[in-house]
């Protein structure tokens, strides 16, 4: 498979290239961001802020780093489920970075949001008020809405570590995972994407239980992966003098040359202390080597998702009565290959479900209940969420990913995506020296 995975790729690069290429042209020449869209910087004033004024409405507020407009659309149709949903495209804030994307998510970014050069570091405020880390974000809310307002990790809400109280009407879900691990790891750590998408659903669910009646979820930038870069794949930055944001955007103020697009700042609605905005035309960074990269302008940085659910505007269904069954190699209890095959059957558990169809997730978890293998993209398996949807009546056959470096015994689990609940669980254990 060499050749056609080379010839895939080639073909997408090329693709990417020339989106890229109009991008820039229609930046340079419409400024951004475009007129009569909805902007990051407009999204809390425009969807949040009015709820909160009438008396004793409930809203959260879902900030997830990098999340990638494509990967919205998959959860707001899995979303759709659980409450009334609408999915839109939004456009980041320039640079697209995380210190400036979440401040524009803030109350009165749309007129207030600038960035200040402080020491040499290009830094957003709003309001005179410095918003360099989550603290001093989150202080802002604080002050704004006191004890109408909350905020904790997606990560501490969906595992029960925080309750936010009953007079909390603003709460505020953060969520990291996705830029913080691509940074680092970005080809092996891609399983995150799917563990957050399936904890914002854990969140979504038991944020209705709690008498929530809607949500919004926003992200504060997109990023580009190019697993295959190559040694050609950087930029040269233009002369000048130039603060850096994430090896993909300059703020300071020289001239632009073949590689690299230079504009005023008010032609990309930035504002502050600084002339011009400067970044590289192609889906290059400024530094060798990066395969995950944000900051610049794309439509892979700067398109965003914004997704509004109202839960409670649908009725309940009723519990579907179907049952899962696992099975491995007529059973076998030990398997010897990385790749294991589980066999996955859906039936009627009663007379009146024939027909019906079910959305699971299928994991291997070790004993302390660590995710060590995920169901691989392919067949039954959506790529986006890793969730499979069988009829009664259909089976499936599965291959697991089990991770490389573990080893023992581990548990094949059936579960319910939004509860985590077992269907149906499966014992096995590795044996990769046969």
């Amino acid at each position: 498979m060499k050749d056609v995975i080379q010839q895939a790729q080639t073909a997408y690069r090329k693709l990417t290239s020339q989106v890229q290429e109009l991008f820039i042209k229609h930046l340079e020449t419409a400024g951004w961001p475009p007129v009569g869209r909805l902007s990051n910087a407009n999204v809390f004033d425009r969807l949040v802020s009015p709820k909160l004024q009438e008396s004793g409405r409930r809203v959260a507020f879902v900030l997830v780093d990098a999340l990638r407009y494509e990967l919205g659309v998959a959860l707001g149709k899995q979303l759709a489920e659980d409450g009334q949903v609408e999915t839109h495209p939004a456009f980041t804030q320039l640079p697209s970075v995380t210190t400036v994307g979440m401040a524009s998510l803030l109350p009165g970014a749309g007129h207030g949001l600038k960035l200040v050069n402080r020491d040499g570091e290009a830094v957003p405020a709003l309001d005179e008020l410095l918003l360099a880390n989550v603290t001093q974000r989150m202080e802002l809310l604080r002050k704004r809405y006191g004890q109408r307002f909350a905020e904790t990790t997606l990560p501490h809400f969906t595992k029960g570590r925080f309750k936010p109280e009953d007079s909390v009407e603003l709460l505020v879900l953060r969520s990291t995972t996705i830029d913080s691990h691509l940074e680092s790891t970005p080809e092996t750590t891609l399983g995150v994407v799917y563990d957050t998408l399936k904890r914002i659903r854990m969140a979504i669910h038991k944020l209705a239980a709690l008498g929530f009646h809607e949500v919004v979820i926003a992200s504060d930038h997109g990023f580009f992966l190019n697993t295959q870069a190559e040694a050609g794949d950087v930029a040269s930055k233009p002369t000048g003098h130039w603060v850096n944001f994430h090896d993909r955007c300059l703020v300071g103020s020289g001239a632009g040359n073949v590689s690299n697009f230079v504009l005023p700042v008010e032609r990309l609605g930035v504002r502050g202390d600084f002339a011009q905005v400067a970044g590289p035309r192609a889906l290059v960074a400024y530094a060798a080597g990066h395969t995950y990269f944000h900051g610049g302008a794309s439509l892979q940085e700067t398109v965003v998702p914004v997704i509004t659910v109202r839960l409670g505007a649908r009725p309940a269904k009723e519990p579907k009565q179907l049952e899962v069954t696992l099975s491995y190699k007529r059973g076998a209890k030990r398997i010897t290959t990385l790749l294991p095959v589980i066999d996955v059957a859906v039936r009627s558990a009663d007379l009146f479900s024939g027909g019906a169809e079910l959305e699971f997730l299928l994991e291997a978890h070790d004993k302390k209940g660590q995710v060590v293998g995920e169901a691989k993209a392919g067949g039954p398996v959506n790529p986006a969420t890793r969730t499979l949807t069988l009829r009664s009546g259909e089976t499936a056959q599965v291959t697991l990913k089990m991770e490389m470096d573990f080893e023992g015994k581990f548990t094949v689990k059936a579960l319910d995506p939004v509860t985590l609940s077992t269907y149906h669980k499966l014992d096995l254990e590795t044996d990769y020296t046969v």
